[in-house]
Order: C-alpha cells, then sequence, then structure tokens
C-alpha cells in the first residue's frame, strides 16, 4: 500500500501516559477511590480536561469541579499513595512496544517528553523491559520551568537530542501535547486518548486511533513490515459470555447478523483495546467453531453511546442462539474504526473486512488458534454435561 509522504524527520519524541501507557484507567480508579473519601463519584466526565496536565494541575481540576472541601495540594497529597500502589498495574497501551522496538532497531533517536515528574516517569519505565533503554533523552515536568501546553519541554528534548525542532515529530494523545509540539514547530501525530473527542486535535498534522495505525512511512522512516494481506497479528485475547439481543440493527438494517456479548464485566478489558475492526475464531457452546470478525468501539454511523463489541459469525445459521455461551478469541486487526456518509458504504466496507478475515484465518499463523484452549476446553466441558 503506497503512502503519501508527509515530511521527513530524524527523530521522534512521546509522550508517556496515555500514549504508550494505559495510564487512564488507573487514573481513574485512583480518582473514583479519592473522590469517595467526600461523598462524590468520579463519573469521568472530566477526563478530557485533566489529560494532559501536571500531576498537580489536574488534582486542581477534579477539586474545582467536585467542589471539593480542600486544596489542591491537600488532594493531590491525598491521592498520590494510591497511585503509587497501582503503578505495576499500568499497562503498556496496544501497539507501544511494538513501535518502540521497531524505531529503536532501525536507529531512530527518541526522546520521552512527560508532565509527570522525572521520579515517576522512571518508576513506569521499571515495570516495562527494555523501554528506558529506547530513549536517549528522558524528560519530566519537574525539570523544566513550564509544562504543557509550554513548548518548553520539546525544545529542550530537540536540544538534548541535537536535532533541529523541524526534523522533531512528536506523539501525543492530549490537546496541551499537540499545542505544545507546534507551538515547539514540529510536526505532530496525534493518539487521542479520550474517545469521541478527535475534532479538538485539528490542530495536528495527523490524528490516529492507535498506535497500531501509525505509519512511519508516511513521515520518511522505515515502514513497518508485519502486516500479512492487511492484517496486523496481535497477541491472542479473550472475552465471552452469553448471546444478547443487540440494537436490533445488524439483521434488520445492515443485513449482517451479529451475536452481542453483553458488556457487564468486560469494560476494563474493552478499555485496553483500541476502537476498531478485528478478527479470530468465535466458539458457541452447543455448535462448534466458527470464523469471526468483529468491530470494537462507538460504531460513528449509529454513534453509540458506549464502547461495544459486535461480532458477527462467519456461518449461515438456521435459527438465533440467544442466551447460548460464545467465546471468541481475537487474534488480528484490520483497520481503525471509521464513520461513513451512506448505510451502503458502511455495510460495503464490513463485507471487505468480511473477506480479509475469512482469507486470513486459513493462514497458519491464525488458523492454529481455532484449537485454542479458551475455546476448546470449554467446548468440551459443556459436552461432556449434555
Amino acid at each position: 500500500m503506497a503512502k503519501s509522504l508527509k515530511k521527513t524527520v530524524s527523530c521522534i519524541i512521546l509522550d508517556l501516559d496515555g500514549t504508550l501507557l494505559n495510564t487512564d484507567g488507573v487514573v481513574s480508579e485512583v480518582l473514583r477511590v479519592g473522590l469517595g473519601k467526600y461523598g462524590k463519584e468520579w463519573d469521568g466526565r472530566e477526563a478530557q480536561k485533566v489529560v494532559g496536565k501536571t500531576p498537580l494541575e489536574a488534582a486542581a481540576v477534579v477539586v474545582d469541579d467536585y467542589g471539593l472541601p480542600c486544596g489542591k495540594d491537600e488532594f493531590f497529597a491525598e491521592i498520590t499513595p494510591i497511585f503509587s500502589a497501582q503503578i505495576g498495574n499500568i499497562k503498556a497501551l496496544p501497539g507501544a512496544s511494538r513501535l518502540l522496538k521497531h524505531l529503536s532497531g532501525h536507529g531512530v533517536a527518541m526522546a520521552l517528553a512527560s508532565n509527570s515528574p522525572r521520579a515517576s516517569i522512571e518508576n513506569k519505565l521499571s515495570y516495562h523491559q527494555g523501554w528506558k533503554e529506547y530513549f536517549s533523552v528522558i524528560i519530566g515536568g519537574n525539570e523544566v520551568t513550564t509544562g504543557k501546553p509550554s513548548p518548553e519541554i520539546f525544545l529542550e528534548a530537540a536540544k538534548r537530542l541535537n536535532m533541529e525542532t523541524s526534523s522533531c515529530l512528536v506523539i501525543e494523545d492530549s490537546v496541551p501535547g499537540v499545542m505544545a509540539g507546534k507551538a515547539a514547530g514540529m510536526e505532530v501525530v496525534a493518539v487521542p486518548s479520550v474517545p469521541k473527542q478527535t475534532h479538538l486535535f485539528t490542530a495536528a498534522d495527523e490524528v490516529i486511533n492507535s498506535l497500531l495505525d501509525l505509519q512511519p512511512e508516511k513521515w520518511g522512516l522505515p515502514a513497518f513490515q508485519d502486516w500479512i494481506e492487511g492484517t496486523l497479528p496481535i497477541k491472542p485475547w479473550h472475552i465471552g459470555g452469553p448471546v444478547i439481543k443487540g440494537f436490533g440493527r445488524g439483521s434488520k438494517v445492515l443485513g449482517i447478523p451479529t451475536a452481542n456479548l453483553s458488556m457487564q464485566g468486560h469494560s476494563s478489558l474493552l478499555s485496553e483495546h483500541p476502537s476498531g475492526v478485528y478478527f479470530g475464531w468465535a466458539g458457541l457452546s452447543t455448535r462448534g467453531v466458527y470464523k469471526m470478525v468483529m468491530s470494537i468501539g462507538w460504531n460513528p454511523y449509529f454513534n453509540n453511546a458506549e464502547k461495544t463489541i459486535e461480532p458477527w459469525l462467519l456461518h449461515e445459521f438456521n435459527e438465533d442462539f440467544y442466551g447460548e455461551e460464545l467465546r471468541l478469541v481475537i487474534v488480528g486487526y484490520v483497520r481503525p474504526e471509521a464513520n461513513f456518509s451512506t448505510l451502503e458504504s458502511l455495510i460495503a466496507k464490513i463485507h471487505d473486512d468480511r473477506r480479509i478475515a475469512e482469507k486470513s484465518l486459513d493462514l497458519p499463523l491464525y488458523s492454529k488458534y481455532q484449537d485454542d484452549p479458551y475455546i476448546k476446553c470449554y467446548l468440551a466441558r459443556d459436552s461432556n454435561h449434555s
């Protein structure tokens, strides 16, 4: 696939929280506990306001918006130990390790520039083997006079890398980070960490859904070589539950019967995976194993209120199977979630996804997972009980 060159860069400067690490989930839990002491409930409505800010600035936003009877310093002091205890639970975002390994392997200079204090950065990196060594330069928010959206931290990173600002590409998840990168005279790719907020990132030179979608060749850097026939192999993951009635639009509106799963108890797992189109194998407790393609996300055409998972089992069934146990093993990624101007274009794209998934699942790389224990052991157990 030919990609148009945007600009040639020589180095990459990355943010940490929300860009490489899935810090937001842990932050939400910390704020839930912290606000609970004051009888308040964190509902995530201020997420966009705290993303990209220094920890103390974020505390000030929460204190102000929730009308807490304490100062920002006091609240910050209360939640810091809670956060520190959770640092080891912060996972790498999908595509983060792949990107760092790829760039490092091709000798691309990298800097890490985060609004978090340097000690916090070092602590977080210690849980991700080899990450610290990928970076020639690491700068924390306490090492500059003013944090993002000031360009100071990015200007300092370029200086330490001995690079011109115009040859630097910044990868950021927050609006303040994007503003800082542009103010520094750098190219900026935005990977928004808060869903359904793409419209806020118009200043960025490119907006992508996740690091899985970054195309280094657009910036004159070596392209990834791990895509196989339009698919990206991923570390397999599992999800399952009884089939429920969905939105009623799969068969009726799209002509595509999806087997919907309840998201109850799965929201944390889904938050770890970017919205988009994936594929793999599906096991139905009383029927067998089938090829499957699925979407994760908010389905922009229908503007879902919540993140959902909608699997399409690639088989003609003669009847519904609501209530049956469905188990999925997800093994590959096809594309990011997208909006469509017409229903016809959406349906056409879904059928393209089906063709890609059906063909790819015949490859040994993917076909072996139809015997995944998560599916097979459950089917065997169920048949023994029948």
